[in-house]
């Protein structure tokens, strides 16, 4: 994997919870994400009218669907639970570790699933992950927050809501270019977030300049960047590898967080971030050690299905054996 791209990926992923809590001071979650969508998906269309139209061509009606559905359970279900849980009182560093255990969850569920080998040294580096999340997090799950107890539940659906969807994209037939899935996705959120903000009467964009602020942050670091890097590398490195980054995602919004909003930031963290970085070491070395067959999945993003006639069924592709 890229050392560049994942250390992008872990910022601008990260970023998402900074800026859901920008959002949240000034409007209501499904305000904050129809206005992150609705403009988006209008510039997307636009571009795929005009400058990626060739990615288009094979795009049949089946896939429309399956990245359709990949795109309310990636972007609507988890973003959803995510905003909804910290307009709750859930603290950031909290949503952050709920969602860190995402990839213990893709990582079990990737050999019945997909046939990827997930060796012993990865599974030693998932559970490092866990214990590092946990760590930056155990002071601010225990200190107490106005937040009801079910609260701390909501995050839980957005990752299993974003671990389906990475399941569902990897059992696809066949690769779709990852411009004309950016735009189904980001259009099928638009449409949802839309719909539940009128059917709300919170449609109308609060006149602060901070929600708007929040909203650009959102859009190029978040969306842009987090979400379409997410793909990115999953599609180089494969589930585990890029789920493995998630771990990270915990001690760097506590960081950020300490930065930005004065959040505190102590001895614990310190110690969580180290042990998410070990974690992440681990796993790529367990894959090293089995000639990069651990858990990776090979599918070409640079061009379409048409344009790579020897591009396989991504199962197909991934089953070895240690």
């Amino acid at each position: 994997m890229n050392f560049l791209l994942s250390i992008a990926f872990v910022l601008t992923w990260s970023s998402g919870f900074i800026g859901a809590k920008l959002g949240a001071g000034s409007a209501s979650a499904v305000t904050v994400l129809m206005w992150r969508f609705l403009p988006l998906a209008l510039v997307l269309a636009v571009v795929a009218l005009t400058l990626t139209r060739a990615s288009w061509r094979g795009f049949t009606a089946r896939d429309a669907v399956r990245q359709a559905a990949v795109g309310a359970l990636s972007q609507s279900g988890y973003l959803l639970t995510v905003y909804y849980a910290i307009q709750l009182g859930v603290s950031s560093g909290t949503t952050a570790l709920i969602d860190g255990t995402q990839p213990l969850v893709a990582g079990a569920l990737a050999g019945p699933l997909l046939g990827q080998y997930v060796s012993r040294t990865q599974w030693v580096g998932l559970g490092l992950g866990v214990a590092g999340v946990a760590i930056v997090t155990a002071a601010d799950a225990t200190g107490g927050t106005d937040a009801p107890w079910w609260a701390y539940l909501v995050p839980f659906l957005g990752m299993f809501s974003l671990v389906a969807a990475t399941f569902l994209d990897r059992r696809s037939p066949r690769p779709v270019a990852p411009a004309v899935a950016m735009t189904v996705h980001c259009v099928t959120s638009a449409v949802v977030f839309t719909a539940l903000a009128v059917a709300a009467g919170a449609a109308t964009p609060p006149a602060e300049a901070s929600f708007w602020v929040a909203i650009s942050w959102l859009v190029t670091l978040s969306t842009f960047g987090g979400y379409g890097l997410y793909w990115l590398i999953l599609r180089r490195s494969g589930v585990t590898q890029v789920n493995t980054l998630m771990f990270l995602m915990a001690p760097v919004t506590a960081l950020w967080g300490a930065l930005m909003f004065g959040e505190p930031f102590g001895v614990q963290t310190v110690l969580g971030l180290a042990v998410g970085l070990a974690a992440v070491a681990v796993v790529h070395r367990g894959k090293d050690a089995h000639g990069g067959k651990g858990a990776a999945v090979t599918v070409p993003v640079a061009c379409s299905p048409r344009d790579d006639p020897a591009s396989a069924p991504p199962q197909s592709a991934s089953r070895k054996s240690a």
